[in-house]
């Protein structure tokens, strides 16, 4: 087998692991109060990831320091939305919802950063956006009126804008700094938050089922530490457009899941804004995410679109 065909397998898996773990979360948070959950899976991905680049660490630099905090903040605070909203929310409408992150970034560097925004970028967000309307508002509601959406809707949503961010200073701490130095600051630095956060701002309560076991070990685990590591090497291997059309099929991957195993289905309008934010992440990512991001210096070996290949990176980070 050829690298190339290794590294496609790899990312399908590694992405049908993320559509899952919208699932996974879900049932696990019927066992488990939403704070307390995070800290424990965040935790054990640093210390995975700690382990897995424990040599770079070594070499930590100023920059990878302070960046990571930044990033680490942005992280923190954009999963504890994610995963409390993902309690009063489906699966498919939180994976859906989480992935408008891609597209809000042009309109952020467009608004506060002043940069030019692509046609193909506008076209994406506009799509994205209709369908976030159609996925989120209520038939019959008149404008968009964030009373009707669902109360977790709108925390997701507020994460996928927390996200955004992240993907944007992610970008451009990559810029001159190693993406794996930060990768473990900005995974420690969450840990650290999400622990201090539990006492703080809810009572603790959890039942050790096997849902809430599997959920802390799919999650911190597979999903984030080990998907990120085989990730950084699957890239080096897949063109840029194949990678950005693999991890799009995570939305649809969360809503099969959550269709065979809790019997979730979208009716006609959710799913019709679903496929519009779909094709919405598509546009933004095939062809705006070269206008929008800087990579890394230490990227120049891996043959990808340098836009599309920040995105993915970040992208992972967010499970």
């Amino acid at each position: 087998m050829s690298r190339s065909l290794k590294a496609h397998i790899l990312l399908v898996l590694i992405t049908l692991i993320w559509g899952l773990t919208f699932v996974v979360i879900k049932n696990a948070l019927a066992d488990v109060s939403p704070l307390f959950f995070n800290s424990i899976r965040m935790t054990l991905a640093a210390i995975t990831l700690t382990a897995v680049f424990h040599r770079d660490l070594s070499k930590l630099t100023k920059g990878s320091l302070l960046y990571g905090v930044v990033i680490g903040a942005l992280l923190w605070l954009g999963n504890e939305l994610q995963t409390v909203g993902l309690k009063y929310t489906t699966p498919s409408k939180s994976a859906f919802l989480t992935g408008l992150s891609v597209v809000l970034v042009p309109v952020f560097l467009a608004l506060f950063w002043k940069r030019k925004i692509s046609p193909w970028s506008a076209g994406g967000v506009a799509l994205a956006f209709a369908g976030l309307y159609l996925l989120t508002i209520p038939g019959g509601a008149s404008g968009l009126n964030f009373r009707s959406m669902n109360h977790g809707d709108l925390l997701t949503l507020v994460a996928a804008i927390v996200f955004g961010f992240h993907i944007i200073y992610m970008g451009h701490a990559t810029q001159a700094n190693s993406w794996r130095q930060i990768a473990v600051i900005q995974t420690a630095v969450a840990a650290l938050l999400m622990i201090f956060a539990v006492p703080v701002a809810e009572k603790v309560w959890v039942i050790w089922s096997g849902r809430v076991v599997a959920g802390i070990f799919l999650t911190g685990f597979l999903s984030l530490a080990l998907a990120f590591s085989v990730q950084a090497w699957a890239q080096q291997f897949t063109p840029a457009t194949h990678t950005a059309l693999i991890f799009s099929l995570e939305p649809v991957f969360a809503s099969m899941t959550s269709f065979f195993f809790l019997g979730e289905r979208l009716g006609t309008r959710s799913a019709f804004g679903g496929l519009l934010i779909l094709a919405g992440v598509l546009i933004s990512e095939e062809k705006g995410a070269t206008e929008t991001i800087a990579v890394a210096p230490d990227h120049a070996a891996v043959p990808q679109n340098p836009g599309e290949q920040q995105v993915n990176r970040d992208v992972a980070q967010n499970r």
